[in-house]
């Protein structure tokens, strides 16, 4: 019988230990006939502040993992500490997947193309002349590139730090040549004017429970896609379906991001569909 092939991996990031990705990547990994562990490496958990990304890094690679995936609040901080990043992650300036190969660290995002991926899927027909972004930080220049990519034809992106925002949008307008995004500090008057809303904040989360906007700027005609995933169906989503807006959970992106990593660590392309059936699942069980 031959030697199954050995991965060792991971995720970097705070408040994770609820993430599905260990068993969405460890079933797909057994099921490609591969011995694959992945790890948690939670600075939460850990009682770690951010700052030592370098060190949990470090500890990866002397470990021995083939990579690990990168999530908040470090999905732009662990650029200062990678060898070299691919085109899209070097495009988008965030990373969420570091492969270690030969002596370097490689940066990759795939979360780009895991909104793309999802939004196709889940709402194809939808209109797209204008759509609001909420959060510039590392996810939301993924999704952002992804909105683009998908026929928005403008966005208007809204975030804490004003200043990110306007930097976004200008990145936006160099990379496809034309005015499609623009900062906005007034999200209320911008989604009346808006198809739909995109959210790409931790607001939503378990460890972030909340609204990220006034309940009553939502309207029916309004689509909603959120990232969160954890819980499948966010406080946002929860108030969207209400008023019967249609809807874009976060699981799908977070699947097809991680069918993406799964492929850069092992150089094997998995079932994305079956990762979804089996993600899907996941949810069901913890829900």
């Amino acid at each position: 019988m031959p030697m199954q092939k050995k991965f060792l991996v991971g995720l970097i990031g705070a408040d994770i230990q609820m993430s599905k990705s260990p068993a969405l990547h460890e079933t797909e990994g057994r099921r490609q006939g591969l011995d694959y562990r992945y790890e948690l490496l939670d600075f939460s958990e850990r009682g770690l502040p951010a700052s030592a990304l370098p060190d949990l890094l470090d500890e990866a690679e002397q470990r021995g993992f083939a990579g690990s995936n990168i999530t908040h609040p470090c999905k732009q901080t662990v650029i200062a500490h990678l060898s070299r990043l691919s085109e899209d992650a070097e495009m988008l300036g965030a990373v969420n997947t570091v492969v270690f190969r030969n002596g370097e660290r490689i940066g990759h995002n795939t979360d780009w193309y895991g909104f793309y991926e999802n939004f196709q899927r889940g709402l194809p027909d939808v209109a797209k002349s204008h759509a609001v972004l909420l959060g510039a930080g590392g996810a939301g220049v993924a999704v952002a590139h992804a909105a683009i990519k998908l026929g928005i034809e403008t966005l208007s992106i809204f975030d804490q730090d004003s200043k990110r925002a306007e930097t976004l949008a200008q990145q936006l307008n160099d990379r496809f040549s034309r005015d499609c995004a623009r900062a906005t500090t007034d999200v209320g008057s911008a989604l009346r004017s808006a198809d739909g809303l995109i959210h790409a904040t931790p607001t939503g989360m378990k460890s972030h429970p909340g609204l990220p906007i006034d309940a009553e700027w939502l309207l029916p005609r309004h689509w909603v896609a959120d990232i969160v995933y954890m819980p499948l169906v966010t406080e946002l989503l929860a108030l969207a379906e209400g008023k019967g807006c249609r809807t874009l959970r976060g699981g799908g992106m977070t699947v097809y991001q991680a069918a993406a990593a799964f492929e850069l660590f092992t150089g094997i392309a998995p079932d994305a569909d079956r990762m979804s059936l089996h993600f899907t699942d996941l949810c069901r069980l913890s829900a």
